[in-house]
Order: C-alpha cells, then sequence, then structure tokens
C-alpha cells in the first residue's frame, strides 16, 4: 500500500514546472513587444492602403475595358459580313469590311428614304408580317426601332414620362406611346397610355393614366432610353417638368375668341 501512494503522488515541484511551461496560459506567456504591436499596425495600414487603391484601379478600369470589348467585337461583328469577300479577292485588309457594312447601311437608309425605296420595303414587310413565328419577332424589334428613330412616326414612343406607381410616394418612368379618349356620361376623359418597362425596353407593363397625372420631365426619348437600358445609372441629378404645350384645338379656339 505504501508503494501504490508513493507511485501515484507527484512533487509539487513538478506541477510547478508544468505549469510555468504551458505555453497556453495567458497568465504565463511572456508580454508582447512595442515593436511586434508597432509592426502589425504598420501591415494593417499597409494592406487597407493597397486594397483600397486596387479597387480605385478597378472601379476606373472597369468602364473602359468593357468600353473597348464592346467597340472591338462590335467592329469585328460587322466586319465579318464583308471581309469574306474580300478575302476571296485576295484584298486582307483589316476594318475595311467595316467600312463597307457602314457605307451599306447608309445606302440602304438612302435607299428607302426614297419613293421606290420604301415601296420594295412595304412589298418586303408586307412578306414578313404573312410568316406565323417571324412575324411576332419583326413586329417587336420594329416598334424598338422606332423609338429611336430620327424619323418621328405614329409607332415612335412619344415622350418620356414620370407616373405615381405602384404606390403613393413612389414613381415609376415609362414612355407615352399613344393618347385616347374615355367617353363618361359626364364628360370624356383623356388618358395617355404609358409603357413602363421591366426588363430593359422590350418588356413592360401598360398603364392608361390621365393625361393632367403625368409629369412630363425634360429629358428626350434618347435620354430615357439611356436611363432604362442603364437601370437608372445615367439618370441626372435634377429632373424638371416641361410644361404642356397648348394643343393645336385649343389654339385655334384662343384665336377665334381673340
Amino acid at each position: 500500500m505504501a508503494e501504490e501512494k508513493e507511485s501515484t503522488s507527484i512533487p509539487l515541484s513538478q506541477g510547478d514546472n508544468a505549469s510555468r511551461d504551458d505555453p497556453e496560459d495567458p497568465a504565463k506567456s511572456p508580454p508582447s513587444s512595442p515593436n511586434s504591436s508597432t509592426r502589425r499596425a504598420c501591415c494593417f495600414v499597409l494592406q487597407s492602403w493597397v486594397s483600397k487603391k486596387f479597387m480605385t484601379g478597378c472601379v476606373v478600369l472597369f468602364p473602359v475595358a468593357v468600353t473597348f470589348f464592346v467597340t472591338w467585337w462590335f467592329i469585328q461583328f460587322i466586319d465579318g459580313f464583308f471581309s469574306p469577300i474580300y478575302s476571296r479577292l485576295g484584298i486582307d485588309i483589316f476594318g475595311l469590311g467595316f467600312i463597307t457594312s457602314l457605307a451599306f447601311v447608309f445606302l440602304i437608309g438612302v435607299f428607302v428614304s426614297s419613293w421606290m425605296g420604301a415601296t420594295v420595303f412595304w412589298i418586303g414587310e408586307w412578306f414578313i408580317k404573312r410568316m406565323p413565328l417571324v412575324r411576332h419577332i419583326y413586329s417587336a424589334s420594329k416598334q424598338i426601332s422606332a423609338a429611336i428613330s430620327p424619323d418621328q412616326n405614329t409607332t415612335a414612343f412619344k415622350e418620356v414620362a414620370i407616373i405615381r406607381h405602384p404606390r403613393v410616394g413612389e414613381y415609376a418612368f415609362g414612355f407615352i406611346t399613344s393618347t385616347v379618349t374615355l367617353q363618361k356620361d359626364n364628360e370624356d376623359e383623356e388618358l395617355c397610355s404609358v409603357f413602363v418597362p421591366t426588363n430593359h425596353l422590350y418588356i413592360g407593363d401598360i398603364f392608361l393614366v390621365n393625361s393632367k397625372d403625368i409629369i412630363r420631365p425634360n429629358l428626350s426619348i434618347r435620354e430615357g432610353i439611356e436611363i432604362i437600358v442603364s437601370g437608372g445609372m445615367t439618370m441626372p441629378q435634377l429632373i424638371t417638368p416641361v410644361e404642356r404645350a397648348t394643343r393645336p384645338n385649343e389654339r385655334i379656339s384662343l384665336n377665334r375668341i381673340g
């Protein structure tokens, strides 16, 4: 029994040495020197400065890189229409197909503007509208192109509009496409058909809003399209409404009264 007690007993000196040699004990760990804390602070400041400057460079170069990439892709895409013809002729000049494509588009615009070109275009459009699936794609794309066309026809966007939607205090950005008169028992109400895009320009909702409740900002159709396509990033900081011009019938009535 005495030998078992001696074997299980631990000297106090050994226990003290074990507690002193334990590196995980925070009370026994050596204090950090001022030089190490200063080095850590300097490393943290340097890392923060490098990260901030790197992100600034990315923010500056990102739109430049996207612009160059899209421009280069567009040039190669347009150049690919006529460059195979020049390759067969033994002419290998980069950009010649792109210039030829631009000249071709210009000549098409000149031709369609004439009476003969408009007639040929109308015949081709008549055949396209008779095709089952192609006519829907053609109609949607034609409406979008008509919105930014310099020739203001009946299918183009009329004005940029801001309406109160979907709740009070919230506004939606859209385009006035047409005007309709709602006949009532008491009086007629003039409504405007406002197209509010929900997915860029080709998908959206149509709202019939009273013409008096529409805010007409001082923005052109192209500026409105840029705002929609960019997700609102090109929105000007200040928008002022434009007063509605007097309608022709109102001018005639005012002249008769005068």
